[in-house]
C-alpha cells in the first residue's frame, strides 16, 4: 500500500512541479527586468528548492566519453558484452588506435545492488580507465523487470557473476564495492572448489560487510535487533501498475533512501539551505556540485524481496558468512578452499555503513591463501562514500589498487 501512497504522490505533485519549471523560466529569463533582485532571486531559489525535492530522478547516465593515457585523449564508448535479465555488463571500451594498441589488464568493477543504480562508480571508473580494460556490473531495477522473467535472489547473484567470470576469463582482477563483497567473495571461493580454470587473478574487496560483528554500525545494529522477519513485514512491497516489473515483490530505492537520508537528516536539510543560499548570492559553482551530488543520490532503484532478504538474513543476521554456514544452491562455502585468487581489503577510518574490520575480516577466512597474496589498507580520514569517490581514493586508494594489480598480474 505504501508503494501506491507513493505513487499517487508523486502523480499528485506533477502539476505544482510543471507550475514550479514554468515559474523559475520566466523568473530567470533574460529578459525579465527584476531577475538581478534579490526578492527574484530568492522566489527562483525557493522554487528551484521545490522542484529539486519533488522530483523523481531517473538513472544517470556515465558520461564518461574519454580518458586521458600517457598525456593524450582516448575516446571511449560504452558496450553491453554481456546481459540478463537482472543485469547487464558494461565494458568502458576505449579507441584501439588511439592506444597504438597498448594492451592493459582487464578489471571487473562490481557495483553495490543496494539501492543506487552503478552510476554512483562514476568517480571509480573514471579514475581506473587510463589504466584497465573496465568492465562494470550495471544492475537493473527491480520494478522494470517482468514477473514473466523469474526470480533473482542472492544464489543468483552469484550465479550471475561467475558467468561474468567465465565472459572475461582468467585474466581478470576484480573489484568489489561495499555490498557485492560478500558475493564476490563466495562467488570467488565456490569456483576455487569447482577448480574452476576462470577464477580471477585478484579481488579487491572495498568498504564490504564481510563480518559485521567486528565494529557494528548503527545499520549493522538495526538488522541484528529487528531480525530478517520485520524487514519482510514493513519494507517488503509488490510494484503497481504501470511498471514493467508490476506486482513483484521488492524492497523499494525509495524506501532504502528514506533510512539513508534519516541517518543524516540534520546534514542533508543544512545542504538544501547552503544549496538555496548559494543561488540567491549567484554562487553558481557551489549549486551545481549540489546538484551533481544530489542527483546521483536521489536516483535510487528497487531490489527484489528475495534478494534483498537473503542478504539481510545471510549477511547480517545471521552472520553466515564468516561462522563458515554461508550457503550457495544448498552447498556450503568454503573461503578456505581459495588458493589462486591475490586478495586486497580496503575500509574507511570513519565508515559509517560498514565499519573498520569488517572487511579486513576476509583474511582470517582465507586460511590458505599465502600471506603474500593478501594486502590491506585502512585509508585515514574517510568514510563510506570516500573508499570510492574522491580525492583520497583517486590519489591514495587507487593507486595501492593498481599496485596490488600489477603484483599479482600473472598467476603464481
Amino acid at each position: 500500500m505504501l508503494y501506491h501512497i507513493y505513487e499517487l504522490n508523486h502523480a499528485t505533485m506533477a502539476p505544482y512541479r510543471a507550475a514550479a519549471e514554468m515559474g523559475l523560466w520566466a523568473l530567470r529569463h533574460p529578459l525579465n527586468p527584476f531577475a538581478e533582485t534579490q526578492m527574484n532571486k530568492t522566489m527562483a531559489a525557493a522554487i528551484d528548492v521545490f522542484e529539486s525535492t519533488t522530483r523523481r530522478y531517473g538513472k544517470p547516465p556515465f558520461g564518461l566519453h574519454e580518458t586521458v593515457i600517457d598525456g593524450k585523449s582516448v575516446p571511449v564508448r560504452e558496450r553491453v558484452v554481456w546481459e540478463k535479465p537482472f543485469c547487464k555488463l558494461v565494458h568502458f571500451e576505449r579507441e584501439r588506435k588511439a592506444m597504438k594498441n597498448t594492451i592493459q589488464p582487464k578489471m571487473l568493477i562490481v557495483a553495490p545492488l543496494s539501492g543506487h543504480y552503478a552510476t554512483l562508480l562514476r568517480g571509480t571508473v573514471e579514475t581506473m580507465l587510463p589504466h584497465y580494460e573496465v568492465y562494470v556490473t550495471d544492475w537493473v531495477d527491480a520494478r522494470m523487470v517482468p514477473l514473466s522473467k523469474g526470480r533473482f535472489d542472492l544464489d543468483d547473484y552469484i550465479d550471475y557473476l561467475i558467468d561474468i567470470f567465465h565472459v572475461l576469463g582468467p585474466d581478470v582482477h576484480a573489484l568489489a564495492v561495499c555490498q557485492p563483497a560478500v558475493p564476490v567473495f563466495a562467488a570467488v571461493a565456490v569456483m576455487h572448489d569447482d577448480d574452476d580454470p576462470h577464477v580471477p587473478l585478484s579481488m579487491t574487496l572495498m568498504g564490504g560487510p564481510i563480518d559485521t560483528r567486528e565494529s557494528p554500525t548503527e545499520v549493522n545494529r538495526l538488522a541484528t535487533e529487528r531480525g530478517t522477519e520485520w524487514y519482510e513485514r514493513n519494507v517488503v512491497m509488490s510494484v503497481p501498475f504501470p511498471h514493467p516489473g508490476a506486482m513483484r515483490s521488492v524492497y523499494p530505492g525509495f524506501v532504502q533512501l528514506s533510512g539513508f537520508m534519516a541517518m543524516n537528516l540534520d546534514r542533508h536539510v543544512s545542504a538544501h539551505w547552503d544549496f538555496f543560499e548559494h543561488m540567491v548570492d549567484g554562487d553558481g559553482e557551489s549549486a551545481e556540485k549540489h546538484r551533481e551530488f544530489y542527483d546521483e543520490y536521489l536516483s535510487v532503484m528497487d531490489m527484489t524481496a528475495e534478494f534483498y532478504l537473503q542478504t539481510v538474513d545471510a549477511v547480517f543476521v545471521q552472520h553466515a558468512l564468516p561462522k563458515g554456514e554461508f550457503m550457495h544452491r544448498g552447498r556450503k562455502v568454503r573461503p578456505e578452499a581459495i588458493t589462486k585468487t591475490a586478495l586486497m581489503t580496503v575500509e574507511g577510518e570513519k565508515d559509517d555503513i560498514s565499519g573498520v574490520g569488517q572487511t579486513k575480516a576476509a583474511h582470517k577466512l582465507t586460511k590458505n591463501l599465502p600471506d603474500a597474496m593478501k594486502a590491506h589498507w585502512e585509508q585515514p580520514g574517510v568514510g563510506h562514500y570516500g573508499v570510492f569517490n574522491g580525492s583520497r581514493w583517486r590519489n591514495e586508494i587507487a593507486p595501492r589498487v593498481r599496485a596490488f594489480t600489477s603484483l599479482h598480474a600473472e598467476r603464481k
